[in-house]
């Protein structure tokens, strides 16, 4: 890595042939030659006083990561024994590891003051190409190049401790974040007055809620000043008046000109933000275009994968596991309350939630979000909002009973995504796709053909009556 004018080269380069240690990293001798011409011209144009004009910032090729698994730890003679007397010559032989590949022949280009989206299901690889551009993990194989001081969000609270005060703690975490004491000192007051925590700046951070930790720990971080700035599901964090000021500050930090890349499973903040989004699948790129085309291709692929709900356990999900949502009906009521064949604008929807717990846990919300094609959450019902919490004992299984009332979503198709835990503690369980839902054409729909915008149906009456003639009309009379 060389360092020009307070802006980094940095390139992992290729895995040469037959190199089988994880990790090893070889220079290919052509791609070395090529950069090395690249960064002498820079430097002979700058050292002449020319303007130096970067469009690329980042540039990938043939990014790949891979990574071990099934390999028993260690745990001692007397495990190493037992595994002997049950199985002699597996034991002898030792583990095979098994090899998969996290991130795959992924290749991209940045420019600069671009702001590109990320998205994808848990497990596709995001994370893992975020922490190689932030020089956290190498590449297996592949090189990327990236010009500029990159600063990295992947996770809140980084290098906080319990027993340090909150202004301990914003020192702290901006020192390991990248930023100097006289940064920290500058930017000090307006961290503080972002997190809303004046009043409790000099208690430690142990004595904190949990909405004040992250606001804290988000405020540090939102104030980095770094020409490239990569984001990972961090915006999400404190209750909604606080989400949006985070948006707000992503929304500044774009305005600004700077190079972001962002992960989030939050639409809104994709295509609000983002002029720019990949799909990553599978470790690979599966779309690499206009924001809500990504969204749109996104969407239709999750309503493809949803399946009729009866059976939970084997869909893609994230959390603790203690306890995995089974099983989910959505029944649709007519105004009787009586079951009819389809959903449609002003209907009630009978949704019945099983969960299978396989660790006790105490207090937690369980909560039903319904997303429209475009990923946007338009409707979000759970449990807290009736005062109400969850709490199970390992091997119970529970059903929950929602009944939504008049719900009044234009026809179209749905998804429906169902999660449990604790908020800014812990995520049990969470489905992000678990059912879909068709709303069929009512009543109050149908009798137009121009199909208006919007998603959200309201029940009004409407009257239009003359209130002053016309200049002819009054001639006349």
């Amino acid at each position: 890595m060389r360092i020009i004018d307070d802006r980094a080269w940095i390139c992992w380069t290729l895995l040469e042939p037959g190199a089988e240690r994880e990790g090893l990293i070889t220079e290919d001798a052509e791609i070395r030659a090529q950069r090395t011409r690249r960064k002498i011209k820079i430097d002979k144009d700058e050292e002449a006083g020319l303007r130096v004009e970067m469009t690329t910032v980042i540039k990938a090729e043939g990014l790949g990561k891979r990574y071990r698994r099934g390999v028993p730890v260690d745990t001692g003679l007397r495990h190493a024994l037992e595994r002997f007397v049950r199985s002699p010559l597996s034991a002898l032989r030792g583990a095979r590891p098994e090899m998969f590949w996290a991130l795959k022949d992924v290749s991209l280009e940045v420019r600069e003051g671009e702001v590109l989206g990320l998205i994808g299901r848990n497990g596709a690889g995001k994370t893992t190409l975020l922490k190689i551009l932030s020089r956290i993990t190498r590449p297996t194989e592949g090189w990327a190049e990236i010009r500029g001081k990159v600063r990295s969000l992947l996770e809140v609270g980084t290098g906080f401790h319990p027993e340090l005060t909150g202004r301990e703690n914003t020192y702290l975490s901006g020192s390991i974040l990248g930023m100097g004491k006289r940064e920290i000192d500058r930017k000090f007051d307006e961290i503080v007055a972002f997190a809303e925590i004046e009043k409790f700046i000099e208690t430690p951070v142990k004595h904190y809620s949990s909405g004040m930790y992250v606001r804290l720990a988000f405020a540090v971080a939102a104030h980095l000043e770094p020409d490239i700035l990569l984001v990972d599901e961090v915006l999400a964090v404190g209750d909604i008046t606080f989400q949006k000021k985070c948006m707000g500050k992503m929304g500044d930090v774009a305005r600004q000109g700077r190079t972001i890349i962002l992960v989030s499973h939050n639409m809104a903040a994709i295509n609000s933000l983002c002029s720019r989004c990949m799909i990553v699948q599978e470790g690979r790129i599966a779309f690499d275009g206009r924001t809500s085309e990504a969204t749109t291709r996104y969407y239709a692929d999750s309503l493809s994968r949803a399946g009729d709900g009866s059976d939970l356990l084997t869909m893609p999900r994230d959390g603790n596991g203690k306890a995995k949502f089974s099983k989910v009906v959505i029944e649709p009521l007519n105004a009787a309350g009586e079951p009819c064949e389809v959903a449609y604008p002003g209907c009630d929807l009978d949704i019945e939630i099983e969960v299978k717990c396989a660790a006790d846990f105490y207090g937690c919300n369980l909560a039903i979000i319904f997303y429209d094609a475009n990923g946007y959450r338009v409707l979000d019902t759970n449990t807290a909002q009736k005062g109400e919490f969850v709490s199970m004992s390992a091997g119970q299984t529970a059903r929950a009973r929602f009944v939504l009332h008049d719900v009044l979503l234009r026809p179209g198709q749905y998804l429906v995504g169902l999660w449990l835990g604790r908020q800014e503690m812990e995520t049990i369980d969470h489905i992000e796709h678990a059912v879909t839902l068709d709303v069929m054409e009512g009543e109050d729909t149908s009798q137009h053909p121009i199909v208006y915008p919007g998603v959200y149906l309201c029940r009004f009456e409407e009257n239009v009556s003359i209130v002053q003639s016309s200049p002819s009309e009054s001639l006349r009379s």
